[in-house]
């Protein structure tokens, strides 16, 4: 991944050369944290400093350049009080090639035939939420997708991750005026994630349609990453953890959305890295029971599908864990990275 980086400037959504004009959710830092911890070598985190510096200037290319007459740009957004916070983007507005029919199919039926579409599908298939109610101006069909309207808190629950990171690494290499600035970065992100990304009225983080300047209708596991990175108040967390308790949790584990419809990220079905990412949030707020229970709920759908079926698969169906995960573009897959490690993790505790 630091490769990648260094040869692209970013990881890319895949390893392949239609993938070039997109990346993955920023988890390049939360990766290296890992390795650090694992290896009791914080060192680690100055080896890699140059890779996170240049993904970060992906991520905020453009950002200099905005204003009130030119409020957005590739993955950036200026707003009104002059916070700027960051969207799912890709730099290419024409169909997928690998999905090329589907995304013609999809435009034709939308009567929304061209570059607009286009980049509107890709932008959610940066985010790996592809594809899920959050992105539909209307929370329920592909038609009305609207991604690069929107502020995702996860995604910036991921670039505080990074800028806090950044910091941390130039305090080791001792460059503190390096280490101020970014640390500033991430005050200033944290600030408007609070103004534009937390709900107060009903206790929960939203995503923001800066369009719109309103929160999108649909609430999310992403609600989940700011406590995942630490950047909720613990009243903020418990806020949170009552909405998991009473309206995301299931059978076997969390639903992603609230919402049926028939998209792979939406309701009925739960995700490996989501339920690691609520689990250790919690975890990380004092919530064990919960995360024990969500723990339990999932390793008993992953055991359960594995005795039926002989595969440990890419999603389960959480809400009736009797019944196979489904939705999407393509069929359910076999053997999936997230699924093995997430369990196994879990398994090993």
């Amino acid at each position: 991944f630091a490769y990648l980086i260094d040869l692209l400037g970013f990881i890319p959504n895949g390893n392949r050369t239609y993938f070039l004009s997109r990346s993955q959710p920023p988890f390049f830092a939360a990766m290296v944290k890992l390795l650090a911890a694992e290896r009791e070598d914080y060192q680690l985190l100055v080896k890699y400093l140059p890779q996170l510096e240049k993904e970060y200037r992906f991520w905020m290319r453009n950002a200099q350049t905005l204003s009130a007459d030119n409020p957005h740009g590739n993955r950036v957004v200026w707003l009104a009080d002059g916070s700027i916070l960051n969207r799912y983007w890709d730099d290419s507005d024409s169909p997928r090639p690998e999905m090329y029919a589907t995304d013609l199919e999809q435009a034709t039926k939308a009567q929304r035939y061209g570059p607009h579409m286009f980049r509107e599908i890709r932008a959610a298939c940066e985010s790996g939420w592809d594809f899920s109610a959050r992105w539909f101006a209307d929370g329920q069909h592909l038609s009305t997708i609207n991604c690069t309207a929107i502020i995702p808190v996860d995604l910036n629950a991921l670039l505080y991750h990074l800028e806090e990171t950044i910091a941390t690494a130039h305090r080791l290499a001792a460059t503190p005026q390096r280490a101020a600035f970014y640390a500033q970065r991430a005050s200033q992100r944290l600030a408007a994630i609070n103004r534009y990304c937390w709900d107060e009225q009903l206790g929960f983080y939203r995503d923001y349609n800066f369009v719109n300047k309103s929160f999108t209708p649909i609430l999310s596991l992403a609600a989940a990453f700011p406590l995942y990175f630490e950047l909720a108040t613990p009243e903020q967390a418990q806020k949170v953890v009552q909405q998991l308790e009473q309206e995301f949790l299931q059978a076997g584990g969390l639903v992603s959305t609230l919402n049926l419809t028939g998209e792979q990220w939406d309701a009925p079905n739960g995700w490996a890295p989501l339920q690691w990412i609520a689990i250790q949030g919690l975890r990380h707020y004092g919530y064990h029971q919960l995360a024990n229970t969500i723990k339990a709920r999932w390793i008993e759908v992953n055991v359960r599908v594995f005795q039926r079926t002989g595969k440990i698969v890419e999603k389960y169906n959480v809400v009736d864990i009797g019944s196979a995960a489904g939705g999407g573009e393509y069929p359910l897959q076999d053997g999936f990275g997230w699924s093995n490690g997430v369990l196994l993790r879990l398994l090993r505790e």
